[in-house]
């Protein structure tokens, strides 16, 4: 895993012993690091610059997307498998202050990102196939507490608005859908310019943006201006 300098447009190092490294998330509350290490089938944890104090905890599959619940120092793991593997997909639970495996909780299919939302003190996860959003309990993660489904083919980006309580989910066929947490509620909310991989959002400017191949920024209150593959703005319903 490499480490750069954002302000600077840095290279400082890389981090070694990590592999397959597939994802990677930081926890501003807590100080740490935590990487999917998909060549092993563990997460890693570590002190944020002090790297050297890494722990690793083996989990049910190989992992990919990451999230964590700061409160209860608890971080879910959406696990993939192979194709050729008819074992089922899991998505694990490590207590990353005991560094142990909590819980291995079966999920429908393949999973994608993931997120945590602190005001429903839930997990959401994104499964490609068949296509939905699952919600899992931080306080009591024994199975799926909600499905949310998605009418397009392959749920892959996902990001949340913690304070509108609205999930965006980016899909494979090229449709960005939102889900308000409240209500329930699936909307289509507009195409994208190709297949998406990773979203984020930036709750300052009420952006969007999607990862494609080229970089698309989508506005979901009230207006998208454009994209970097120059294509027409048009708005959004809210």
């Amino acid at each position: 895993m490499d480490v750069i300098d954002s302000r600077h447009d840095k290279y400082l190092h890389s981090i070694p012993d990590l592999p397959s490294v597939a994802g990677v998330l930081v926890s501003n509350e807590k100080d740490l690091v935590f990487t999917s290490n998909r060549g092993e089938k563990t997460v890693g944890v570590f002190p944020y610059g002090r790297e050297g104090k890494l722990e690793k905890v083996k989990v049910g599959g190989f992992p990919n997307g990451l999230a964590f619940d700061p409160s209860r120092d608890t971080l879910l793991v959406a696990n993939v498998s192979r194709q050729d593997d008819p074992g089922p997909i899991t998505v694990s639970i490590v207590e990353t202050k005991k560094k142990i495996l909590a819980a291995d909780i079966i999920v429908p299919g393949r999973t994608r990102w993931t997120v945590f939302d602190n005001k429903t003190d839930r997990f959401y996860v994104n499964i490609s196939k068949p296509p939905q959003i699952v919600a899992i309990e931080s306080k009591d993660p024994d199975g799926i507490a909600a499905t949310y489904d998605i009418p397009a083919t392959g749920p892959h980006g996902l990001d949340i608005d913690l304070e509108g309580g609205m999930l965006f989910c980016a899909c494979d066929q090229g449709s960005l859908f939102t889900v308000d947490l409240d209500l329930g509620r699936v909307s289509r909310v507009s195409d994208l310019s190709g297949p998406p991989d990773v979203i984020f959002y930036n709750s300052r400017l009420h952006r969007l943006y999607v990862a494609i191949g080229v970089l698309d920024w989508k506005e979901p209150r009230g207006y998208v201006p454009c994209d970097f593959s120059e294509e027409d703005s048009f708005p959004i319903d809210d």
